[in-house]
């Protein structure tokens, strides 16, 4: 029995190969769009923290402008209430009396109470 040969000219190539369509963009074309939006993120929020860094700034001196204004409401209200105080030792005890043995004035304290205690 003769042996099987090739054809003459060989076997047809084996197509092992898809050709299929290519779809969407090269990988690079992506990586340069993520960083584009990356980098327009970033500096998105470096813009926010320096605004956020600003209003904090201005914030700060705000306050620090306000001192003395609330330093002079503040001694506005002890002068108001030592003066009520001398006028009420004055009317209970019939005379002023002095507390310390000088004329330096010392800063009282004030606890804060409830108004309205019932014992």
């Amino acid at each position: 029995m003769p042996q099987d040969m090739p054809p003459s000219g060989g076997y047809e190539p084996v197509q092992y190969r898809r050709n299929l369509p290519v779809r969407g963009f090269r990988p690079a074309y992506y990586l340069v769009a993520v960083g584009a939006i990356m980098t327009y993120g970033f500096w998105r929020v470096g813009q926010g923290i320096r605004e956020q860094n600003e209003l904090a700034r201005e914030k700060m001196w705000s306050r620090i402008y306000l001192i003395p204004l609330l330093q002079a409401e503040e001694d506005r209200d002890l002068v108001r209430r030592t003066l009520a105080s001398q006028t009420m030792e004055k009317e209970l005890l019939g005379a002023e009396t002095k507390v310390y043995h000088s004329d330096r004035f010392v800063r009282p304290t004030y606890a804060v109470t409830p108004a309205n205690v019932t014992k």
